[in-house]
């Protein structure tokens, strides 16, 4: 394990930790609130030594007229070498609803650092138009359209790239029985320099109480990227997750 390795697992733990303190403030007020920090480690031995840890958090604070909604996520995979993965993520998004709570406006603000990306950081800044296609107890779909703007940068040379962007996004939230729930949310942020493609599938199932089990499969598509970097990534995870 490298040196860096404690300071890593530091990182990705105080996030989900430090949220379900903030969270634990409001359990008296829990109507509003929605939250959940989730954790997975993969640790394999012998002919490979490898660890992967993978830790996210979520609130969401939803009223009649607004809804913000907040994600932290961190993703460190380490082995004897070194570190060959490490992500960090974070984004806000706040809405505000129309008469009837069928169409709404939102603002959105992403910032993702990843490490072996090709770049050092990209964030965006979007605002656009939403609207639930499907409003049932079960079943949920919201599909939105805006446009906003990307920084990106580049790791090799330190450059910063900017870029005008158009979004479209759809949201699917199924629950399947009273305690499993489908989860579907596919995004594409095309720039003058990258189209960004990503889906995010998510099965869920609860286990005792507060306490669920999360598998995620993550597809990430960039259309142009740095020389000697994948345009496709992929990522599975199986995680503990605790709603509050």
């Amino acid at each position: 394990m490298p040196s860096r390795s404690p300071v890593i697992l530091a990182q990705a733990l105080v996030i989900p930790l430090a949220l379900s303190a903030w969270t634990n403030a409001f359990a008296e007020e829990k109507s509003p609130w929605e939250a959940e920090v989730e954790l997975g480690i993969i640790n394999t031995t012998g002919n490979t030594e490898s660890q992967t840890i993978s830790s996210k958090a979520m609130a969401e604070y939803n009223i009649e007229r607004w809804r913000h909604k907040a994600n932290l996520e961190s993703l460190v995979s380490s082995d004897s070498s070194g570190t060959s993965a490490e992500r960090y993520l974070i984004a806000e998004k706040s809405d505000y609803k129309f008469s009837g709570d069928i169409s709404y406006v939102f603002g959105q603000i992403d910032y993702e650092a990843d490490r072996f990306s090709g770049y050092d950081y990209r964030s965006t800044i979007a605002l656009g138009y939403g609207r639930k296609l499907i409003k049932q107890d079960s079943l949920n779909l919201e599909a939105e359209i805006g446009g906003g703007y990307r920084q990106s940068k580049i790791s090799t040379n330190s450059d910063i790239t900017e870029e005008t962007l158009g979004r479209a996004a759809a949201n699917l939230k199924w629950k399947i029985t009273s305690h499993s729930s489908f989860r579907e949310s596919v995004s594409v942020d095309i720039g003058s320099d990258a189209t960004i493609t990503k889906s995010v599938t998510a099965l869920k199932s609860q286990v005792n109480g507060n306490l669920a089990t999360k598998l995620t499969y993550t597809v990430k598509n960039t259309s142009d990227v740095p020389v000697g970097i994948e345009k496709t990534d992929t990522e599975t995870a199986f995680t503990l997750v605790y709603n509050f």
